[in-house]
C-alpha cells in the first residue's frame, strides 16, 4: 500500500489533473512562466531576429520540404497577437493544435510535444507572454504548396499522429528522470528536430532521436543523432558533459553548437535551472542506441 500511495504522490506532483473544477480556475503563475518560456524557445520561432524584429512579433521562417512557415504574432497585442485569448483558448492550442475560432494550425507549431505539457504549466505560460510588451503587426501568411495549404487535411493527421493529453510520469524512473522527459519531450520539444519524419511530416518513433540527414531537418539543415549510441550519437558523452553543453553551448571536444541549436541554448537552455538541465541530461543519456541519421 506504501508503494501504491507513493506512486500516487508522485504522480500528483508532476502532473495536474485537467478537470472542470481545475479548468474553472482561472490565470497562471507569470513568474513561473518565465521558465516555461525559455525552455519551450518560444521566442526562436516567434521573433524574426535576422531582421531585429520585436519580441514575439512573428515573422521568423522556418523552411521545410512542406513549404515556408511563419512564426506568427503571439504577443499580447489584442488585434494582432494573442491577447483576447482566454486560458481556455491558449491550452487548446498548444493541446490540440486548434485556434479560438476552430481553426487546425500545422504542426511546425509543435503542438504534438506540447500536448504533453500540464494546465497548470500552460496557463503559467500564457500569464507570462501576457506580461511582454504587444506587436501590433500582422503575421504573415504561410507559403505552401499544393495540397499542403489545405488545412482540412490536418483533421485526419491529428486523428493519426496525435497523441493528445499530458505526459504521464513513469512509476517505475526516477522523478529527475520524469522530470527530463517531460521537459526535453514536451515543452523544450527536443523531438521535432532530433527525429526523423515520414512522408506525412508525423515524427518516426521508431528512430527517436537519430537526427535528420542534410536536406531533412529545419532550413534544411542535418540535425544530430542523440541517442545513446557511441558513433553515431553521443554516447560517449558524461551526462554532466551533456548539462554543460546545455549551459554554455560548449561541447566535450571544445568546439561548440552553430546555427539553431546555437539560438536554442542562448535564449533557452541557458535560463534553466541547473537542475533542470541536469534532469534533461539524464533523460537524454537513457535514451535508447540508434545507429546512423535520419530514417532508415
Amino acid at each position: 500500500m506504501a508503494g501504491v500511495l507513493a506512486v500516487a504522490s508522485f504522480a500528483a506532483s508532476f502532473l495536474a489533473v485537467s478537470d472542470p473544477a481545475f479548468a474553472q480556475n482561472p490565470g497562471g503563475d507569470a513568474t513561473a512562466g518565465e521558465a516555461l518560456f525559455a525552455a519551450g524557445g518560444c521566442a526562436n520561432c516567434h521573433t524574426d531576429r535576422k531582421n531585429k524584429g520585436p519580441l514575439l512579433g512573428g515573422g521568423a521562417p522556418i523552411k521545410t520540404a512542406f513549404g515556408t512557415f511563419y512564426g506568427p504574432n503571439i504577443s499580447s497585442d489584442p488585434e494582432f497577437g494573442i491577447g483576447k485569448w482566454t486560458d481556455a483558448d491558449f491550452i487548446r492550442a498548444l493541446r490540440r493544435g486548434m485556434s479560438p475560432d476552430g481553426a487546425h494550425y500545422y504542426p511546425a507549431f509543435p503542438y504534438p510535444s506540447f500536448t504533453n505539457l500540464t494546465d497548470t504549466d500552460m496557463k503559467a505560460l500564457r500569464a507570462y507572454i501576457m506580461t511582454l510588451p504587444p506587436v501590433a503587426e500582422k503575421s504573415k501568411p504561410h507559403d505552401l504548396a499544393f495540397p499542403y495549404n489545405i488545412r482540412l487535411g490536418m483533421t485526419l493527421w491529428n486523428l493519426l499522429y496525435l497523441d493528445e493529453g499530458p505526459m504521464a510520469p513513469n512509476p517505475s524512473r526516477s522523478a529527475e528522470w520524469n522530470r527530463g522527459r517531460y521537459l526535453a519531450g514536451g515543452l523544450a520539444h527536443c523531438a521535432e528536430c532530433h527525429t526523423p519524419r515520414n512522408v506525412f511530416g508525423a515524427l518516426d518513433r521508431q528512430r527517436w532521436m537519430a537526427g535528420n540527414a542534410k536536406g531533412k531537418g529545419p532550413e534544411g539543415e542535418a540535425v544530430p543523432n542523440i541517442t545513446s549510441h557511441e558513433e553515431s550519437g553521443i554516447g560517449k558523452w558524461t551526462i554532466d558533459e551533456i548539462a554543460e553543453s546545455l549551459k554554455s553551448g560548449m561541447l566535450p571536444d571544445g568546439d561548440s553548437f552553430g546555427s539553431l541549436m546555437a539560438d536554442v541554448v542562448e535564449h533557452g537552455t541557458a535560463k534553466l535551472s541547473d537542475a533542470d538541465r541536469h534532469a534533461i541530461a539524464v533523460y537524454i543519456k537513457s535514451i535508447p542506441p540508434l545507429a546512423g541519421r535520419g530514417r532508415k
